[in-house]
C-alpha cells in the first residue's frame, strides 16, 4: 500500500511541475517550436540519468525512490523512463532493442496519434 500512495503522490506533484514548466516556458518564450515539452523531458532524462544510479546503489527506502523514479518522474515526463530503459538496453548489450525501442516508440507513437485523430474524425466527422 505504500507503494501506491508514493507512486500516486508523486505523481500528482510530477504532474503539477509538468503543467507549471508548461506555463512559465509559454509565458517567457513565444516559439511555434514545443520548447516546454523539450525542457521537461530533456530536464526529466537529466535527473533520471543523475538520480537512477543513486537510487540503486544507496539505501533509499523503497515508497521514495518510487515516488521519484516512477511517480514523479513518469508523471513529468515518461520520455525519462524511456531513455532510462534504452541506456540499460544499451549497457546490457543489447543495441538491437535500444534501435527497436527508439524507432518503435517514436514512429509507431506517432502513427497511433495520426491513427487515434483519423478515427475520430471517422466517428464524429471533426
Amino acid at each position: 500500500m505504500k507503494a501506491l500512495i508514493a507512486v500516486a503522490l508523486g505523481g500528482a506533484t510530477g504532474a503539477l511541475v509538468r503543467y507549471s514548466v508548461y506555463l512559465l516556458v509559454n509565458k517567457w518564450i513565444e516559439s511555434p517550436a514545443p520548447l516546454a515539452t523539450w525542457t521537461v523531458n530533456l530536464v526529466g532524462c537529466l535527473i533520471i540519468g543523475f538520480l537512477a544510479p543513486f537510487m540503486s546503489a544507496s539505501s533509499i527506502p523503497v515508497p521514495w525512490r518510487l515516488f521519484i523514479l516512477v511517480g514523479f518522474l513518469g508523471s513529468f515526463t515518461t520520455f525519462s523512463t524511456f531513455s532510462l530503459e534504452s541506456v540499460v538496453l544499451w549497457e546490457e548489450g543489447r543495441e538491437g532493442l535500444v534501435l527497436l525501442n527508439a524507432v518503435g516508440s517514436v514512429v509507431m507513437g506517432i502513427v497511433l496519434v495520426w491513427l487515434g485523430m483519423q478515427l475520430h474524425k471517422s466517428m464524429f466527422g471533426q
